[in-house]
């Protein structure tokens, strides 16, 4: 799932719930607004775990891409070598033939 929309969906939950708690809330200012700070903190430890995780991710792929391109540069060096060895060895070829 999309990171980005995750994050959208968790603070727009997080706006609908502290607004809605406002309105129909059965109890004083105090209280209500002491509950929408601890819904608040859970949506923010929620966005945390989930940023982590997104981190997490980016920093595997990261790790991964890096793999992968050194070991295409191995192939690749182990390529050059082999086609310089074999120019060399055809350049020594034609020389021997001519001396």
């Amino acid at each position: 799932m999309n990171s980005g929309k995750i994050l959208v969906g968790v603070l727009a939950g997080f706006a609908a719930g502290a607004g809605l708690g406002l309105l129909f809330a059965p109890d004083s200012g105090k209280n209500t607004i002491n509950q929408i700070a601890e819904k608040g903190k859970g949506y923010l430890s929620d966005l945390e775990d989930k940023l982590n995780e997104l981190a997490g991710t980016v920093s595997d792929a990261y790790s991964k891409g890096k793999k992968e391109a050194s070991d295409y540069e191995k192939k690749a060096e182990s390529k050059v070598d082999d086609y310089k060895n074999e120019l060399q060895n055809n350049v020594e070829e034609k020389v021997d033939k001519h001396f």
